[in-house]
């Protein structure tokens, strides 16, 4: 790990919890900063973060992207080699109910973001992107290069537009930037609003669980574990600017005019809602009473990455199985709440 400081925003998030995790144990210096907003149980949160702050070489901040001047005066003390910016107004089914709060946080504080790497000139901006962004495509696998103008909530939307944002900052600034596209992703101190995490709660209770379109859903489900180790290599791998868009590499995302790449992190694999939940039941030992749905509004019936940019710039693929993964979920589960 060449970088020695890295800020993490949403350090007390599920992905960057795992993040910062990983790091410490690279002998990295983070300092977190986190909003603690209450779109889920905040005491979750603040577990994750005291967590990370039993290590000497991690600090951390509460407060709010749109906070410019707490956010400009954190900067200026740790003085960040790599910024990896993770915090977000999460949710595609919330963004229906209040889509100001995805402006205000995915856009204007990650406009905060860009403008202090900007101004510290970073070695390396990572932000968080998402394979909501792919929308209405239907060609899968989706890869990085295939078009995303056609997203189907406000949260996607939002992504896109930082992604192009980021796009803009790495031409007029010459910033080394990587946005990486997650795709479903899961583990332990996973999210609450997460299906994983609604279906086990739920299942153990001994209420019914919805599932959305019937079951034929697909999406491709990224353990956590494999998804921060892919960002850690990233983090070692910032693009540079072409000299000639001769020099890119077919299905390379690297753009013609910036040190700026989009990279898919997800586990290249298309698994049935149905079957995910016959590995959370088989995980429980208890089977689930199901309410079949129809499609959720805003909801896209598959997801699935094509990774190989990943492997290409970092040889690493994420291959943790779901029903691995599930189980992992399952036993953090029962252990966290005493169930």
């Amino acid at each position: 790990m060449a970088a020695k400081r890295v800020l993490i925003t949403g350090s007390a998030g599920f992905i960057g919890y795992h993040l910062a995790k990983l790091l410490l144990a690279q002998g990295v210096r983070a300092h977190g900063f986190d909003g603690m907003t209450d779109y889920y149980d905040v005491a979750l949160k603040q577990r994750r973060h005291s967590m990370l702050l039993q290590d000497a070489n991690f600090s951390a901040t509460e407060g709010m992207l749109e906070d410019r001047d707490l956010l400009d005066r954190v900067c200026d003390e740790f003085a960040p080699d790599v910024i990896v910016h993770l915090a977000a107004q999460a949710g595609v089914r919330y963004s229906l109910e209040n889509p100001r709060a995805y402006i205000e946080t995915n856009v204007v504080g990650t406009f905060n973001i860009m403008e202090i790497a900007r101004r510290l000139e970073v070695d390396h901006l990572l932000m968080a992107s998402t394979s909501s962004v792919y929308g209405a495509n239907t060609d899968m696998p989706y890869a990085e290069t295939d078009k995303a103008d056609t997203p189907l909530t406000i949260y996607a939307a939002t992504k896109k537009a930082t992604e192009a944002m980021g796009h803009s900052y790495a031409h007029l600034w010459n910033i080394p930037t990587t946005m990486f596209r997650f795709f479903t992703v899961y583990g332990p101190w996973g999210r609450p609003d997460m299906a994983l995490f609604k279906f086990t709660d739920a299942i153990l209770d001994g209420r019914p669980i919805d599932v959305y379109n019937h079951g034929e859903m697909y999406r491709d489900f990224t353990y956590v574990e494999d998804l921060v180790r892919g960002i850690a290599l990233l983090i070692d791998t910032p693009p540079v600017r072409p000299a000639t868009p001769e020099d890119i590499a077919e299905g390379d995302s690297l753009s013609p005019v910036a040190p700026y790449r989009v990279v898919n992190i997800g586990n290249s694999d298309k698994v049935r809602l149905l079957d995910f939940v016959e590995a959370i039941e088989a995980a429980i030992g208890i089977p689930a009473k199901r309410t079949y749905m129809d499609m959720q509004k805003g909801d896209v019936p598959a997801t699935w990455a094509d990774a190989s940019l990943l492997h290409s710039l970092t040889g690493y693929r994420p291959q943790t199985d779901f029903r691995d993964g599930v189980e992992r979920f399952v036993a953090w589960f029962r252990d966290y709440y005493n169930r």
